[in-house]
């Protein structure tokens, strides 16, 4: 795996953080039910080897959330680096190696938690226990929360510790998942680093109608209706818009193309071309993302409906993960799925969290984050992105934290970061990994210093 010349690895370090992320992932913290505490306890033992004094505390039992702090001058606030320690559902038959087993393979590390983010907590750790054990006193506190349930909505996790311990993890900026990997554009490589997030907001939609018997079918059944409005939102969608931190993106990305593409790059922005060109490209898997982008997304993923099957059923309901733009709100995300839907349906909010974006964009962590990566990998431009999916920046944010989504690794062009984000075989390039290691303490050791 090719990097600058100027970019040497600590093997020392890099070796620290592989050893670690491989016993992290022999360690099943599924959620549900999380089970996070015997990972939380790994990492504890780790810092308090180093000499720093951890804290695991439990928000139910075995939703275990490790935080520890190095100490620095408290010239400057402190940093935040942090990473979830569960894990979401694996299909076992699905997987070429065990899933639990951190085995390596072709140069990769395998194992439920690789990409998603096992690697950013043996990573940060592994460096805040350098920096300790060094006897390195930085500018800033530097603070490690290793936190649960960032699967399920963080409400065992960041969100309890925000509500409960503040202190313990009050900091200036974060650095966390979101952004770090790099992107491949026709010949060019791009670094992505996360500014903003989209907002949640999971509803359930349900349907009435006038029960009977199954061998007298009904137009305006409950479920028949659902599923019209369902079928509706699956073909019609959401109305596209446009973002600041998209519009960024794009030109980024059509700035360092040759000049006959960037035309073509830039009509992604047009509302009526945008969605003709996405559709056309051979890789559905990279248009999704994108589309998801430009738009407050529905998707509907529980459906229930009656109970015997010579029985029409006099309701019917269906969970929708709804996902919401930087600048728009629930009340906007229900407006626009109301529409789709229709009157008949009812719809109820379940659980929501806003969007995420870090203003202003420009900051000295940004500017030592770009600055590392033009030194690490001058040809692959650093560009702000936009995360469909949410992260702990949910909570941390509330504290007034200023969030950057940059968990660094360097993949192949043969392994697509989002074939594996929440995929089959999901793993990391050992060699990907040692190189995010040092990128990481490169980036943390310039700004804390």
């Amino acid at each position: 795996m090719s990097t600058s010349k100027n970019h040497k690895i600590d093997a020392a370090l890099a070796d620290h953080a592989v050893d670690l992320c491989q016993r992290l992932l022999r360690i099943d913290t599924t959620n549900p039910p999380g089970n996070e505490t015997p990972a939380a306890e790994l990492l504890a033992a780790e810092l308090a080897a180093a000499g720093l004094e951890p804290i695991v505390l439990e928000s139910a039992p075995g939703r275990g959330n490790v935080v520890a702090r190095l100490k620095g001058r408290g010239t400057k606030p402190p940093l935040l680096l942090t990473a979830h320690l569960d894990v979401v559902e694996v299909e076992l038959d699905k997987w070429t190696h065990p899933p639990f087993a951190g085995e390596i393979h072709d140069g990769c590390l395998w194992g439920r938690g690789a990409i998603d983010m096992k690697n950013m907590a043996a990573m940060s750790v592994a460096i805040i226990t350098k920096m300790a054990r060094e006897g390195v006193v930085p500018e800033r506190d530097i603070i490690f929360a290793g936190v649960a349930d960032e699967e399920a909505g963080c409400r065992y996790g960041s969100l309890w510790l925000v509500e409960n311990h503040p202190e313990l993890v009050r900091a200036e900026y974060a650095i966390g998942e979101g952004g770090g990997f790099n992107i491949h554009l026709g010949s060019k490589s791009f670094f992505t680093v996360q500014v903003a997030e989209k907002g949640v907001c999971w509803v359930k939609a349900s349907a009435t109608g006038e029960p009977g018997h199954g061998s007298v079918p009904r137009s305006d059944s409950a479920v028949i209706k659902l599923a019209e409005a369902i079928a509706r939102l699956g073909k019609k969608g959401l109305p596209r818009r446009m973002t600041p931190v998209m519009r960024d993106f794009i030109a980024a990305l059509a700035s360092h193309q040759p000049a006959a593409l960037r035309p073509l790059i830039k009509g992604l922005m047009n509302p009526q071309i945008g969605p003709r060109i996405l559709s056309r490209l051979p890789n559905q898997a990279i248009a999704r993302p994108l589309l998801a982008m430009f738009a407050n997304t529905a998707s509907p993923t529980v459906l229930r409906a009656g109970q015997k099957t010579n029985v029409i059923p006099g309701f019917a309901e269906a969970e929708i993960d709804g996902r919401l733009l930087p600048g728009q709100s629930e009340a906007d995300f229900l407006r626009e799925l109301q529409t789709v839907l229709g009157d008949d349906i009812k719809l109820e909010v379940m659980w929501s969290l806003p969007p995420v974006v870090t203003e202003p964009r420009e900051s000295v962590l940004l500017d030592t984050i770009l600055s590392v990566m033009g030194e690490t990998e001058p040809d692959a431009p650093v560009v702000p992105y936009l995360l469909p999916g949410f992260t702990d920046a949910k909570a941390f944010s509330l504290l007034g934290t200023r969030w950057y989504g940059f968990a660094p690794v360097k993949m192949p062009k043969h392994i697509r970061f989002a074939d594996l984000f929440h995929g089959h075989d999901e793993r990391i390039p050992v060699d990907g990994l040692r190189w995010g290691t040092q990128v990481l303490y490169d980036i943390v050791t310039r700004f804390t210093k």
